[in-house]
């Protein structure tokens, strides 16, 4: 099979996200797989084989598609085929394997490629070789969408093969790859097809995403189109992509899109970003302002603190707080300290807590030293097992030297004290 323009692109980029990582594809021991591999593939599909119905979703496309490749070379036998593949798939250079992979594909036909794809299963795939698994996928799709997808329906348990097949096929063909997932899903539940197909086709025709999105149910499945989505709409411009969230009409999509954008593009646009999550108070706000700041703070302190110290008391101006105090404390936790004193008024447990976190890896005494100021016992507590635990493991010696010197919750202290009596009668 000579890969197209478009089949093409989508190998090189599968590289790109599966390839680079370097790592072996070790033989199964036990008659068991190894690696992610497993969670994709793990026994028949509860969604079951492709319908006959949806293989007249594909038109004569794929007729006309596969009718002038090769089957493959006569010269090299299957089995000749498969030990190139297995040499390939167990290269240790990520880029010789990807420019092996595409030679190797340019010579197989439609009948070939069950057998490619059920070889290199075979192997004990690991998550560094997804990409050249979603190679032969794509490939394959390119040929025989509907037979790589009864394939795929029939012989894997999750959605990564679906999926990438689905992708490659709405990419050039989208209403008959959206025919055949209607056709092949039942139940009122969300088509765990569309993710595929909205990653295919976000790219060249978001409206038409968008609309198979807002179509979906809530569900885990309209997160993984969402995700997606969002990508190619923030190469639109942030100010675009925050437009398309303004016109969701589903409160609970929208509060979601709001989240995921919202946390991609504060590394790129803090201060705008963080405007738009205090502009539109709601459930982003809350779970991403202080994220935004922290980004922001480390990027420009002075920036995020000036706007944090602009605005009013309340929820708002404590999820600010917790931010930039956080960003702080990783480096200088004396300075994030003097903050909580400034600012005593605006800290929360949550301010407390995260300061806690962050400074104990270079300063775990004013860590401990501030657990206090959290008001609600159970999380007081909590803090007090974890930091202090974790010092005594790293430092034993000066954390029992503290914890016998400051005031520790009773029930905390007499598991310290058991602890440190456990540790001291191992080493007589």
């Amino acid at each position: 099979m000579k890969l197209t323009p478009s089949t093409s692109l989508a190998a090189i980029a599968v590289i790109g996200i599966g390839g680079f990582a370097v790592g072996r594809i070790s033989a199964p021991s036990g008659g068991e797989e190894s690696g992610v591999a497993l969670a994709e593939d793990r026994g028949p599909s509860a969604r079951g084989t492709a319908r006959g119905d949806g293989r007249a979703a594909a038109g004569g496309a794929r007729q006309t598609r596969s009718a002038n490749r090769p089957d493959s070379r006569p010269a090299e036998r299957g089995g000749d085929r498969l030990g190139r593949l297995e040499n390939i798939v167990r290269g240790e250079n990520a880029l010789d394997r990807g420019r092996a992979m595409l030679a190797f594909i340019d010579q197989l036909g439609p009948n070939d490629m069950e057998e490619a794809v059920a070889h290199f299963r075979s192997l004990g795939l690991t998550e560094n070789r997804f990409g050249e698994y979603a190679m032969l996928l794509t490939a394959w799709a390119e040929m025989d969408p509907v037979a790589a997808l009864a394939y795929a329906t029939t012989n894997t348990g999750g959605a990564f093969a679906t999926n990438t097949v689905l992708t490659a096929w709405a990419g050039r063909d989208a209403e008959a790859a959206i025919a055949w997932a209607s056709q092949n899903h039942q139940g009122d539940g969300a088509n765990p097809h569309m993710a595929g197909i909205i990653q295919g086709i976000a790219g060249s025709d978001p409206l038409r995403a968008t609309q198979l999105l807002t179509e979906m149910p809530f569900s885990r499945e309209r997160g993984t189109a969402l995700a997606a989505l969002l990508p190619h709409l923030i190469q639109q411009g942030p100010d675009a992509a925050r437009i398309w969230v303004a016109g969701l009409t589903d409160e609970r999509l929208r509060d979601g899109a709001m989240v995921r954008l919202a946390e991609q593009l504060a590394s790129t646009d803090p201060a705008g970003t963080a405007k738009w999550l205090i502009d539109n108070p709601g459930q982003a706000s809350r779970e991403r302002l202080n994220n935004v700041f922290d980004t922001w703070a480390r990027q420009d302190r002075a920036a995020a603190t000036a706007y944090f110290n602009s605005l009013p008391p309340g929820e708002t101006r404590s999820n600010a707080l917790r931010g930039v105090v956080s960003a702080v404390a990783t480096s200088d936790p004396q300075e994030a300290a003097a903050m909580l004193n400034r600012h005593s008024g605006d800290v929360t447990d949550g301010v407390v807590r995260n300061f806690v976190w962050r400074s104990f890896g270079s300063d775990p005494s004013i860590a401990a030293s501030h657990i206090g100021m959290i008001s609600d016992p159970g999380m007081r507590d909590e803090m007090y097992r974890r930091t202090l635990t974790g010092w005594l493991r790293n430092d034993p010696a000066t954390a029992t030297s503290w914890i016998r010197s400051n005031p520790v919750p009773p029930t905390v202290l007499e598991e310290m004290n058991r602890r440190i009596n456990e540790a001291q009668q191992r080493q007589q």
